[in-house]
């Protein structure tokens, strides 16, 4: 049994994602971090870093932070959603794609252009455009292939909730065709729409 510490964030629905896709048990707890539950002491001696998500696995012990990690702990343990032989390091590569550039940046485009409009036009500007740069080399990588690793992998799980919110970043996903193919086949999943969901019900998976 998995404790699943989250909220509503792409980073969240990475991980809830991946344990629905593993179809292993799980319990969620919610951390609502508009009402700052994750300075909570008990949420700390979980995740340090303050930040969701988080989980406790309760067969081995293990406490771990960062979805990355997570990501990886759970398809190592259950392997599946790994790709194999020389795929591997790809899928790595891609997965820390996200974690070190799609995610922060794309954080920075919801920040200026959702919720803090008008107040800076060079951010505005810088975030925007590095938005657009990012969604074009994600739809070079997947010409000519149905997933960013060879197989659905972990790698995608992890992109994926990042781009639902292609809305809030200001960009059009028919400006790049092959980002929507694989967005459009990804969102089909009944594990992914599941996973979505977690903790609660926000909206449906946007849809362009």
């Amino acid at each position: 049994m998995i404790d699943l510490y989250t909220w509503t964030t792409p980073n969240g629905r990475k991980v809830s994602i991946l344990l629905e896709e593993l179809g292993v048990p799980y319990t969620v707890h919610a951390i609502d971090i508009g009402k700052d539950d994750q300075f909570a002491p008990e949420f700390l001696k979980i995740s340090p870093n303050n930040k969701i998500p988080a989980i406790v696995d309760r067969e081995t012990g293990a406490s771990l932070m960062e979805s990355g990690a997570i990501m990886l702990y759970l398809a190592q343990k259950h392997r599946r959603f790994l790709v194999e032989g020389d795929g591997y390091w790809s899928m790595v590569e891609w997965l820390m794609w996200q974690m070190g550039g799609l995610g922060p940046m794309l954080g920075q485009a919801h920040h200026f252009l959702k919720f803090n409009k008008g107040t800076s036009d060079y951010a505005e500007a810088r975030y925007g455009k590095e938005a657009q740069r990012l969604y074009s080399v994600l739809n070079t990588r997947l010409d000519g292939r149905e997933y960013v690793a060879g197989p659905y992998s972990i790698a995608d799980m992890a992109i994926f909730p990042w781009i639902a919110r292609f809305d809030w970043q200001e960009i059009d996903l028919n400006a790049y065709p092959n980002v929507k193919d694989w967005y459009l086949r990804i969102a089909e999943r009944p594990a992914v729409q599941k996973g979505y969901q977690i903790p609660k019900y926000v909206t449906d998976i946007p849809m362009p």
